[in-house]
């Protein structure tokens, strides 16, 4: 099963060095986050992934790098300086500050409706460009990459000879000034995109839209996001962004969230190019733009069959990189029954938390709504306490829990055996998993046992061609247990037996295997290991 609460994967992720709070140590700064020293390996596998399936593997590609900031022009004509808007309300109550078509009238901090009236707030960052502010003087920090690559359309057709159709990547860094970024990656101010323009003949669109669905749907499967839970939504016109003809939005469950966008590809139609040309009134435009006196190009391709120049139609599938990798972090958890647990010590464990239940239900020092909230949480866990039993802990940090005495004894039940019978395991696609394989020596003090297991890593880590690392830091099963939760496929022990002092002669020269998923263990021989996981960890 998932992830079923947001909190059990932003905890891995602190706690395992996935992602920081930015400047943390100053405070943070809210909807800005760091990518640790796992979180930047998964977050570039995920980037990796991507352009290899869309660049690499196709033949209809080019890939490009803008820069971040642009001629402030660009900006005003991609309609962004005069639609890229949010409306802003204030609670006059508590002087919070909302979205207000988040909100549907009432203050979510305080239940106020004491609201001011809407009003447009443009999410662009400005900069100052040069050593003296004036009001010319300024530049925008990108909202989206996909700017950059329609100003640089001419350059890259006239530079790689292209014929439609042909598309352009990017991969790149965006930021938007969130009125209240929220939800972890989820909604944040500064992120990555992974966006592809793909530029078609007029009259082709439709066609290649449907096409491209399909081929982002087969890559979120491919990732370990199935087909199954993916809803596709199709825009309805009301909805659609200014410049879309049409938009199918993939939306993915979200634990606590719930249903949330995480791709959208939409038919740009030729408002784009068109909206960056010069001499628009000749370009038989289908799009409306704004009228541009600045632009010094034509954005146009020239169809040798017909003879003509015509201004190409636009599918955009566009990404947000830390979206995809909660998604993929929030699918690939899983809390594991490892063994069974004695009935008198499960039995003990019901009996505290229904004491526990019994006090909630009680205290008067609790809001209607956290007692409330508490309470069918824990009438769940209660119905198959057993398989849930780890979720204990995201129970007893629900808000107003920790005013409960009752709680820090369901705790003291609860935890050993959490620690003794249950793994946490991140399910990661190898190929993206930010360790491929750990080594570990069975004793740590023993010289010839960690030399080899040194051997090994230096071994499978050469050239680069898989992650691996050596962790002496624990007991075996512990270790295994750490590697289970960032999501490392193969761990493999160094033995007596893998030195010749075992007591079966035969398995000199080998060491154990074991497989993270079903946690079999096989023996192999150290001369055939690469082989044996280079195919396994590029799955």
């Amino acid at each position: 099963m998932p992830a079923t609460s947001l909190d059990q994967i932003v905890a891995l992720a602190k706690r395992r060095g996935f992602i920081f709070p930015s400047s943390e140590i100053y405070g943070g700064l809210q909807g800005v986050y760091d990518y640790g020293p796992l979180g930047v390996e998964l977050k570039n596998n995920i980037i990796a992934d991507w352009w290899r399936t869309n660049v690499y593997e196709r033949d209809d590609m080019e890939g490009l790098d803008a820069a971040i900031l642009m001629n402030r022009l660009v900006w005003k004509y991609s309609g962004h300086e005069e639609t890229f808007n949010d409306p802003l309300v204030d609670c006059r109550n508590c002087k919070m500050r909302w979205r207000a078509d988040h909100i549907q009238g009432v203050c979510p901090n305080c239940g106020s409706r004491d609201l001011t009236e809407p009003r447009p707030f443009n999410m662009m960052f400005r900069t100052q460009i040069g050593p003296v502010a004036d009001s010319g003087s300024f530049a925008y920090l990108r909202p989206e990459t996909a700017q950059g690559i329609f100003v640089n359309f001419a350059n890259v057709l006239t530079t790689s000879a292209r014929k439609l159709p042909f598309g352009i990547a990017q991969v790149g860094k965006a930021f938007r000034n969130e009125i209240n970024p929220r939800n972890f990656l989820f909604r944040v101010r500064e992120f990555e995109q992974m966006e592809i323009e793909y530029f078609v003949m007029p009259g082709t669109d439709e066609e290649w839209h449907q096409r491209w669905l399909e081929a982002r749907l087969a890559w979120w499967e491919q990732i370990g996001i199935p087909r199954s839970r993916i809803t596709i939504y199709d825009v309805p016109t009301a909805e659609l962004a200014h410049y879309s003809k049409r938009t199918f939005d993939l939306m993915y469950e979200y634990p606590n969230i719930g249903v949330q966008e995480i791709e959208g590809i939409a038919n740009r139609t030729d408002y784009d190019l068109g909206s960056h040309s010069k001499d628009q009134a000749q370009l038989n435009l289908t799009a409306r733009v704004n009228h541009n006196e600045d632009s010094i190009a034509r954005l146009t391709y020239f169809d040798q069959a017909s003879g003509r120049h015509v201004v190409p139609y636009v599918i955009e599938p566009s990404a947000g990189v830390g979206r995809c990798m909660l998604a993929v972090m929030c699918e690939g958890y899983a809390e594991e029954l490892t063994k069974a647990i004695p009935g008198e010590k499960l039995a003990a464990v019901g009996e505290a938390l229904n004491a526990f239940l019994k006090s909630v239900g009680r205290s008067e020092k609790l809001s209607g709504e956290a007692r409330d909230a508490i309470l069918a949480r824990g009438e769940e866990l209660t119905q198959a306490l057993a398989e849930r039993l780890p979720e204990v802990e995201q129970l007893l940090a629900m808000p107003g829990a920790d005013q409960i005495e009752l709680g820090k004894k369901l705790r003291g039940q609860a935890q050993p055996l959490i620690d003794e019978h249950y793994r946490t395991v991140l399910r990661l696609k190898p190929r993206l998993a930010p360790i491929k394989v750990a080594v570990f020596p069975l004793k740590r003090n023993h010289e010839e046992i960690v030399a080899t297991a040194k051997a090994v890593r230096r071994q499978l880590q050469a050239g680069g061609r898989m992650r691996t690392i050596y962790d002496d830091t624990g007991a075996i099963g512990k270790l295994y247990r750490r590697q289970d939760e960032i999501g490392t496929p193969f761990c493999i022990t160094v033995d007596f037996d893998t030195i010749g002092q075992g007591k079966d002669p035969a398995l000199a020269g080998t060491v154990t295997v074991r497989d993270r998923d079903t946690m079999a263990q096989e023996r192999v021989p150290i001369a055939e290991l690469e082989a044996y996981l280079r195919d396994r960890v590029s799955a």
